[in-house]
This record gives C-alpha cells, structure tokens and sequence, in this order.
C-alpha cells in the first residue's frame, strides 16, 4: 500500500515506561516508521531525558511535537509525523 492510500494513524501510544536513554526514542522512531507520515504517536516515558530526547530527534526528522505533558514520574510526548524520507540501500 502506497503512503496516499495507507490510512492515518491517530493515539498510537508508545510504552516506554521504565526504559532508559536512548530505548524510548527508539521505540518511538519504529513506531514513526510503521505507522507511516502524519501518523499522531504518544510515548509514555519515565526517563527524564526523554524531554530533551525526543524533542530533539521529533526536530531532525522533520516531525512536530503536539505536547509535552507531565503526571508524577510520567512523561506523554505526542508528536505528528511529517514526511518520512525514502529508504535507501547501503551499498
């Protein structure tokens, strides 16, 4: 299925609870590339770092961070995905 026809993903949730540096924002850019461009992803961390982190990496991919938002030791970071660039081979 080609991106113009895969439908959009909204409230996908990451669960990157419990999960140090730099593990949630892994999970979360293989949650971006299964989940296609425009896609909404929430992840749930409880490491600090992941304010920064996930902000930072949201910026060089070209994708927007809706929220930051804190609860007690969690942290929910939404983003919506831009365009995700083609894959190519390392030759």
């Amino acid at each position: 299925m080609s991106d113009a026809h895969r439908p959009v993903i909204r409230g996908a949730v990451v669960d990157a609870r419990g999960l140090n540096c730099p593990v949630p924002v892994i999970r979360l850019a293989a949650a971006a590339k299964a989940a296609g461009p425009h896609a909404i992803l929430t992840v749930v961390a409880t490491d600090p770092a992941a304010r920064y982190d996930v902000p930072a990496w949201a910026r060089l991919r070209g994708h927007e961070v809706l929220a930051i938002d804190q609860d007690g030791d969690e942290l929910s970071i939404t983003v919506r995905l831009g365009e995700l660039p083609p894959v190519t081979a390392i030759s």
